[in-house]
Order: C-alpha cells, then sequence, then structure tokens
C-alpha cells in the first residue's frame, strides 16, 4: 500500500511538472534587426545570460564563457546569447561593449525590457540553459568564478539525452 501511494504521488507530480517555455518576444541583434526569440530556439540548445553594462558580474560571467568556449563546443553543439538589459538611453553603449569585448555569440538588446519581465529577470547577471525545443531546463541567478561550469555541464547533460 506504502508503494502504491509513493507511485501516484510520484506520477501526480511528473505529470503536474511542465517546464516553463522561451516566451517569444521581438528583440534588436547587433546589426539592428529586430528578431522573434522564437527563432533562436528549435535546433540546438542555448546559454542566455542577461547583463547590463553597470553590473560587473555579468562582465566576468560572460568574458569567463567567452574564453572557455571554443573548448565547450568540442563538448556540445548549443548558442551563447548574452541579452543586454540596459535602458534606450545606454543601448549604444551596451552594444560598443559587447563589439570592444570580442564575445563569439549573439548579442542582444531588450532596450523596452519585454524580454527582461517576460522572463521575469530581477537581477542580473541570470543565466538560463534552454533546450533544443525551447523549454528552458535550467536557471541560475549571480556570478563566481567557476559558477558558468554549471551551464555548460547542464548543456552537456540535456545534449546526452537527444
Amino acid at each position: 500500500m506504502k508503494n502504491l501511494l509513493v507511485m501516484l504521488f510520484c506520477m501526480v507530480a511528473l505529470c503536474n511538472a511542465t517546464a516553463q517555455s522561451m516566451p517569444d518576444v521581438r528583440i534588436e541583434n547587433t546589426e539592428g534587426k529586430v528578431i522573434s526569440t522564437a527563432s533562436l530556439t528549435g535546433s540546438k540548445p542555448l546559454i542566455i545570460s542577461f547583463w547590463s553594462i553597470a553590473c560587473k558580474p555579468c562582465l566576468q560571467e560572460l568574458n569567463a564563457i567567452n574564453d572557455q568556449l571554443e573548448e565547450w563546443r568540442e563538448k556540445a553543439d548549443f548558442d551563447v546569447v548574452a541579452v543586454s538589459i540596459d535602458d534606450v538611453r545606454l543601448k549604444a553603449t551596451a552594444k560598443a561593449r559587447a563589439t570592444a569585448l570580442g564575445w563569439d555569440f549573439i548579442c542582444l538588446f531588450d532596450d523596452n525590457q519585454a524580454l527582461r519581465r517576460a522572463m521575469n529577470i530581477s537581477l542580473t547577471p541570470q543565466s538560463f540553459v534552454v533546450d533544443a525545443e525551447g523549454n528552458i531546463v535550467f536557471s541560475h541567478s549571480g556570478y563566481t568564478p567557476g559558477s558558468e561550469q554549471l551551464l555548460i555541464d547542464k548543456v552537456v547533460e540535456i545534449s546526452r539525452k537527444k
């Protein structure tokens, strides 16, 4: 009887556990084109990191990711998306900073805060791992040196499940 109750509880929990999906929001890329965030999903996992020019830990995290990106891409096929949450007054500065730092990933600029609101971001840095189907499978707030490893570990894990 006890085993039956445990099994029933697990089945109910699994049925109620649904992954949050990546919201579909229109946002500007580095070239100034407005794209749909839905266009980023559907082919491979993503690491999405929200940042701002005034957030030193954000820049440290993204620089650490960029430094290890080549090695990480040998482990799994994925993209990194850096989303600036700086408003319209600071967007040009954010674009210049991203270019100057030489990040080898997709940079988006959420100057109207639409994606930030849709993903309920209150503090930066905030990072997510999104699977190839667009489901958010991991979330991490803050940054300490080395914590970027949690992101690639999750990407590798979901890449093996294919």
